[in-house]
């Protein structure tokens, strides 16, 4: 059978057309995500890093409570996949984020513990640097003491943890003029370091939460919570329990 004149002609000229784009239209593809397969633009160890990166910074902005999967990624700016493909669920990212406080937590209280010349002036400079620490980082401080948020069963946050409870262990241990062993700890000892501990960690808590205004207050015109703090140890360091 003839063909019509033209039909091969108009076959070709359709064919052509649907083949190539039209002119000043960019062809489109399908978006790229960040967290499954393809960690694009970060490769893996980079991406992990960034969701920490962005973690701390949801937490100190947000606090605790802002703190999702969901906040993490937007912060990030890659898939909502991402967090969970890198540390499972929340209880795993901020576990993860913990353990960096307190290896940031340790280096500055072993810092300070260092520069020190005397027992005393050695433990009234860890006093302050534990306290000048939560004031920069409240929201990485507030995570790191809220035990059930946090699984102590990751090695990175046991490690870190017992690191700082070692350094804590150490300091008393040389201003009482003994070796502590932390897995075998006299009552005294014991008593020690919770007092310790205790009154650091409680003048902490209420400057963070603005208690310790009222007492300020009355001071002398001048007096910081830092003067504050220092007549505290002074006072009481040094002295064993009970006293």
């Amino acid at each position: 059978m003839a063909r019509k004149p033209g039909t091969a002609r108009a076959r070709a000229l359709r064919a052509a057309t649907n083949a190539a784009p039209a002119r000043g239209v960019r062809k489109k593809t399908a978006p790229r995500t960040v967290g499954s397969g393809d960690d694009t633009p970060y490769h893996h160890g980079a991406l992990r890093a960034a969701l920490l990166e962005a973690a701390e910074r949801v937490l100190e902005h947000d606090g605790l409570s802002g703190l999702t999967l969901r906040a993490v990624a937007r912060e990030a700016g890659v898939s909502h996949a991402a967090p969970t493909h890198h540390f499972g669920d929340l209880t795993g990212l901020v576990s993860e984020l913990a353990a960096i406080g307190f290896r940031q937590f340790n280096a500055a209280m072993g810092a300070a513990g260092a520069s020190g010349t005397s027992l005393i002036e050695k433990a009234l400079a860890r006093a302050k640097a534990y306290v000048a620490y939560a004031q920069a980082h409240p929201g990485m401080y507030g995570l790191m003491f809220r035990t059930e948020r946090l699984d102590y069963s990751r090695p990175s946050l046991h490690e870190a943890a017992e690191a700082s409870f070692a350094g804590l262990a150490g300091s008393i241990g040389a201003s009482r003029h003994e070796e502590i062993h932390e897995e075998a700890l006299s009552l005294d000892q014991a008593a020690a370091i919770a007092r310790a501990w205790s009154l650091v960690h409680g003048f902490t808590m209420l400057l963070l939460d603005g208690r310790l205004k009222d007492i300020l207050h009355r001071l002398p015109e001048g007096t910081d919570a830092e003067t504050l703090l220092d007549a505290m140890l002074r006072i009481t360091v040094g002295k064993p329990p009970g006293c």
